[in-house]
This record gives C-alpha cells, structure tokens and sequence, in this order.
C-alpha cells in the first residue's frame, strides 16, 4: 500500500468549526501537511458529508459558494468513487468489524484506493482494519505517520 491518507469528513469540518478551537489547529495542521506532501485523500461520499454539514439549514458552517469552493479543491485529491467494490468490501468490513455502515464505507474506500491510512476521531486510534490503520488526528501528530 501507497503512504496516502484518506480523511474523513470531520477533520476536514473542523477546519471550519470556530466552535472548537483546538481541533480546528490540529484538522488545519493536518491538511497542510496532506497538501504539502500530495498524500491526502478523500471519497465521494466524504464530500458529500462535507457540503451537506458545511450548509446544513439549522446551522451552516459556511455559505454554499464557499462550500462549493471547498470540495471543488479537495477534488484534486482525487476522490475515490463509492462503487460496487467499495460497497461489497464495505459489508464485510461492517461485519467482520462491527462498523456502522458509514465507517464500514470509508474503510473500504480507503482500502479499495490503496491508502495505508484513515484519518478520522470516529474510529479507535491504531486500530487495523484490514490494512488500513486509523489514525486519530487529535490523539496524533502528522510526524507520527
């Protein structure tokens, strides 16, 4: 497997969310880094996560020219598409693991597209999930990797 990282959606709301001050320095760390060294990663289903959470009516984190701004830059990381094999990897991921159905998804997205590992709170920090180690981004530092 390749050193790419997929992110999961909450790090990348972080980066917006004022409300928590230093899990929005740590999701900006990290992003940085992944620009920096081309190693960032993100699925199809992650950034439709992230308009929806960063517009959502009761409370939008940004407006939707901004959010639509947002996932057009995290499109050069090239989004893995939620396709059969994903779906079908996901299943097993869900029951071999005990994921919910999201996570079970991001999981096999991550493993389908080659990445060595997840960034993601959702998940137990360390954990191995087929290949894919879970790496919590407020637990760790991108040196770490």
């Amino acid at each position: 497997m390749s050193d790419a990282v997929l992110v999961d959606t909450n790090v990348l709301v972080y980066v917006f969310d004022g409300s928590a001050p230093e899990k929005r320095r740590q999701a900006i760390r990290w992003t940085e880094f992944l620009w920096r060294s081309q190693r960032g990663r993100v699925s199809t289903q992650v950034l439709h996560e992230l308009y929806a959470v960063l517009t959502r009516k009761k409370r939008p984190v940004a407006a939707r020219e901004e959010a639509r701004a947002e996932v057009r830059r995290y499109l050069a990381w090239r989004p893995i598409a939620v396709n059969a094999s994903v779906i079908e990897g996901a299943w097993d991921l869900q029951d071999r693991f005990a994921l919910s159905w999201g996570d079970a998804l991001i999981v096999a997205a991550a493993r389908d597209s080659g990445c060595r590992h997840l960034l993601t709170e959702d998940l137990q920090d360390g954990q191995d999930l087929d290949g894919v180690e879970v790496v919590d981004p407020f637990r760790r530092a991108p040196s770490d990797l």
